[in-house]
């Protein structure tokens, strides 16, 4: 309730700046009246009595308030606190017996103003929660209207009700017409005989009945049913679009012209010729608000004709205009305004939270037992199938269920829980989560027999070589050779055997040969795979966090759809929070745009109610994503905004300036 609660705060500063500043302007006055008319008792019961209205006042004050404007029962305990006199509601005002001192008189207007604003507060958040709702019924209804297949299936889910209603109907016209005919009875018939014939009676007063009630309906019968649901669903509509539209409209004008405290306080406080206009606005104030209460509900009024009942019931309050010719003296109206506050609290606010549910209940979507009983019904039915089956496949159900949890247990240990493991090992570097292909110590050992065999070979067949027999230093060469690839002297060989294969073979050089580049054709290819190893173990940690993936994206998504199963209306509204704020600089934009301006450039008060409805959810949508010091430069925009007095041109300017500057928001 932030947008009533700046409302109220405002309020309930300007009444402390207009009681101070006409408090500072006499203070000698009041001294001097105090200190000739007061004997040491009277001082006394001033004291009490004045210590009675500052805890009213405390009570009542913004101080009290945090997050939502004051309940109805605090403000009645506060105006019961001040112990106002009563008044009959049939006088015109009321004396008091003993004349109030000048600090107990100002005391007293304080805690009535402050109990206004509070009222007006109250009303103006009853209007705000009584008036967003009916947008999703009124979207209920479109829905219904743009679709064959809703609109027969609504005519299937009220249709328990139209049998009702219609039975009702039937029964309350026999009972019209069976109430003068008790006494019809003969005297002589036996009580098995008076039965039957009562029966017969009542069989053909509902026979009666019945055909009455068929020609009656029979020139709606020429229309198709859908045509007959479609125009209902469509007055529902109108209906409670003229509800928002009056509600909006209400809304509007208790904003602008309720509790308008705005100028100088000096001016306001001590106006012609030392009058106080301030307290005139109290009473109008209260005025404007039992009006708008007593005619929100009346659809039969449009928005124009909405405001001028509210203005011309203002204007000829018999109350207000006996306030008026009293001039200065604003201690009989006193209880007068207390008194009509309580009335609005105890009264009007009831009644007419009273009439806008039975209105929407009305005209609103059916009742949830209309929508679901359908399903309901067939759910019943099936039931005992169902517990048929679920009995009769009790072991393969069981089966299937542990089965269910042990694959959800292996899945979690496999692919969540080892991963993070072996994880954690990769960072620590743990040998035993090492990424290897083969072992160092097995590419040692095949390098070290490749060096042997050509050297043995080399030493067999010196010829291939030098044609002399080869001594360590060489020896060293074709070692070293070796290590880098260099088979010159295996090879030779090999080439030199190929000339006469037969020959070699018999000798057995080609074979060996042979042998030396297998061993060199296993020692290429595992040094081939410790590259590969050394890769693999670069990346370690990037494998690992890829073993992880699968398991981490199953849980997310698992997690997330049963948070949306089970977290009700408010995970939805989460997820539909995106483009929400998009959306209504939509409808604040429409608004502005559609709008017909006043001779004076201003809003209408159905647009500037509508536009505080948009503003109100735009803010406690801003909120939640907003960073404190950005949230604040937004609040000034938006008070910026809702004030009537800005115009409409430069409203629309504003909107476009929240569409860039908090673009990073409305998204």
């Amino acid at each position: 309730m932030s947008l009533v609660l700046d409302q109220i705060r405002r309020i309930d500063l300007q009444l402390d700046r207009l009681h101070w500043a006409q408090y500072a302007s006499t203070p000698s006055s009041v001294e001097s009246d105090s200190g000739c008319t007061s004997s040491s008792a009277n001082l006394e019961g001033d004291d009490v009595r004045v210590g009675e209205l500052q805890a009213a006042i405390k009570l009542l004050s913004t101080t009290a308030v945090r997050n939502a404007p004051l309940s109805s029962g605090k403000i009645q305990a506060a105006l019961r606190l001040a112990k106002f006199p009563d008044r009959p509601l049939s006088t015109g005002h009321h004396i008091r017996a003993n004349k109030p001192s000048p600090i107990e008189q100002d005391l007293e207007w304080l805690l009535v103003s402050k109990a206004t604003a509070q009222t007006h507060g109250l009303v103006i958040s009853l209007l705000l929660e009584q008036t967003l709702p009916l947008g999703w019924d009124i979207w209920y209804w479109g829905e219904v209207l743009g679709s064959s297949y809703y609109l027969g299936l609504y005519s299937l889910q009220t249709l328990p009700l139209r049998i009702w209603q219609w039975s009702m109907n039937v029964y309350g016209d026999v009972q019209r017409k069976i109430q003068p005919g008790k006494d019809r009875r003969p005297s002589n018939q036996t009580q098995a005989s008076a039965i039957s014939h009562s029966w017969l009676i009542f069989y053909n007063l509902v026979k009666d009945s019945i055909h009455v009630r068929s020609s009656r309906d029979a020139q709606s019968r020429i229309m198709s049913p859908l045509l007959l649901y479609r125009s209902e669903a469509r007055l529902k509509q109108q209906r409670l679009k003229r509800l928002r539209e009056i509600s909006a409209c209400g809304l509007g004008i208790l904003v602008d012209e309720g509790m308008n405290l705005d100028g100088d306080e000096g001016a306001m406080s001590r106006a012609k010729g030392g009058r106080d206009e301030w307290k005139m606005v109290v009473l109008k104030s209260v005025a404007l608000m039992e009006t708008v209460l007593r005619n929100l509900t009346v659809l039969e009024l449009g928005t124009p004709e909405f405001e001028d009942v509210v203005f011309t019931s203002v204007e000829d309050d018999t109350e207000l205009s006996h306030a008026d010719i009293l001039g200065d003296d604003f201690s009989q109206p006193l209880a007068l305004v207390a008194s009509r506050l309580q009335l609005i609290l105890q009264l009007h606010i009831p009644n007419h939270i009273l009439s806008s549910q039975q209105l929407v209940t009305k005209y609103g979507r059916p009742s949830r037992f209309l929508r679901y009983w359908l399903p309901a019904t067939a759910l019943l039915l099936s039931s005992s199938t169902l517990l048929r089956v679920a009995v009769h496949r009790k072991a393969e159900l069981v089966t299937w269920l542990c089965d269910l949890g042990a694959t959800a247990l292996d899945f979690w240990n496999n692919w969540v829980v080892e991963p993070v493991r072996k994880l954690i090992g990769t960072i620590r570097h743990d040998k035993d989560a090492e990424i290897a292909i083969m072992s160092k110590e097995s590419l040692r050992g095949d390098q070290e027999s490749l060096e042997r065999m050509v050297v043995d070979f080399a030493k067999d067949n010196p010829s291939t070589a030098s044609g002399v027999p080869m001594d360590e230093m060489e020896l060293a060469i074709v070692r070293a050779k070796v290590r880098e690839g260099d088979l010159t002297p295996v090879l030779r060989a090999y080439e030199k055997d190929l000339r006469r294969p037969f020959v070699g073979t018999i000798r057995g050089e080609l074979i060996r040969a042979l042998l030396i580049q297998i061993q060199k054709t296993k020692v290429d290819v595992e040094v081939a795979l410790g590259g590969i190893d050394a890769l693999l173990k670069s990346q370690e940690l990037v494998f690992g966090f890829l073993g992880l993936t699968p398991g981490v994206l199953v849980c997310m998504g698992l997690f997330r759809w049963l948070g949306s199963v089970f977290g009700g209306r408010r995970g939805k509204l989460d997820q539909e929070s995106r483009g929400q704020r998009i959306r209504l600089l939509r409808n604040i934009d429409r608004i502005l745009s559609g709008s017909v301006p006043s001779n004076n450039g201003m809003l209408s008060y159905k647009d500037h109610g509508m536009l505080l409805c948009e503003i109100h959810i735009l803010r406690q949508s801003s909120q939640r994503v907003m960073p404190p010091n950005v949230f604040a430069e937004f609040l000034e925009e938006m008070n910026e905004l809702t004030d009537l007095r800005t115009g409409i041109e430069r409203q629309v300017r504003i909107v476009d300036r929240i569409r860039w500057a908090y673009s990073m928001w409305m998204k």
